[in-house]
Formats: structure tokens, sequence, C-alpha cells
């Protein structure tokens, strides 16, 4: 089992969100570094800590765990989304996704600072 970072502006889908939801698609990922891991090396089972960015407060929040193999991103090939790419088809697709599937919420956020003091965390 591996462990991945996987971050969300909490104004666009939070920890909070994705324990309403339980289970979710980590769509609109336009880092082709970021799809490669997606891709090539998340596996069903891996754990992810949910980081919460582009806030007050940047941090890890959470554990989910990866609950399916990549496939396409949908959100690619329908021009009315967020995450369109006009240079992606269904036959050449660009961009994947895994869903995950939420674990747990963390009592504090463990902050960036606090993971770079603390490199065994």
């Amino acid at each position: 089992m591996a462990y991945w970072l996987m971050k969300s502006e909490p104004d666009g889908y939070s920890i909070d969100d994705l324990e309403r939801d339980q289970r979710e698609p980590w769509d609109g990922i336009r880092n082709y570094q970021a799809r490669n891991f997606m891709r090539d090396e998340m596996k069903v089972g891996d754990q992810a800590f949910f980081y919460h960015s582009s806030c007050p407060e940047p941090g890890v929040v959470g554990l989910m765990s990866i609950v399916s193999e990549p496939y396409d991103d949908p959100t690619q090939f329908d021009p009315e989304a967020k995450y369109y790419d006009p240079k992606s088809t269904p036959d050449k697709p660009r961009w994947q996704l895994v869903d995950v599937q939420f674990e747990q919420k963390f009592e504090r956020t463990i902050s960036l600072a606090e993971l770079k003091m603390n490199p065994k965390l």
C-alpha cells in the first residue's frame, strides 16, 4: 500500500464535502505529473492524505482511500464543464481520475510548517 497527498481548495471541495458524499471521483486534475501518478501508480487500497490548499490554514485535514482503478475524467469532454479540454477526445483522452472514499476527518489541521518540522509524520 502506498500513501499519497491529494489537495483541494476547501471552497471548491472540502473534507466535509467528502465526508457527506463518502465517495467521489477526484476530477479536474490538469497537471501531467499528477495525472501520471494517478494513472500509473495509484492502486485500489492506497491511502491518501486530504490537503486543503489556498486557504487561511493550509494543511492535512483528513484521510481517504483510493477505491477505483484510473479511468477517463469525463469533465475533459464536456464543453460546459469547468475542466473541459478541447484538445482531448474520447479516442485520445488526456486526463485520468480515480475515485476516493472518505476514511477520517482529523480533529485539527496538520499544517505544512508542522509537516516540514516532523518528517516522520
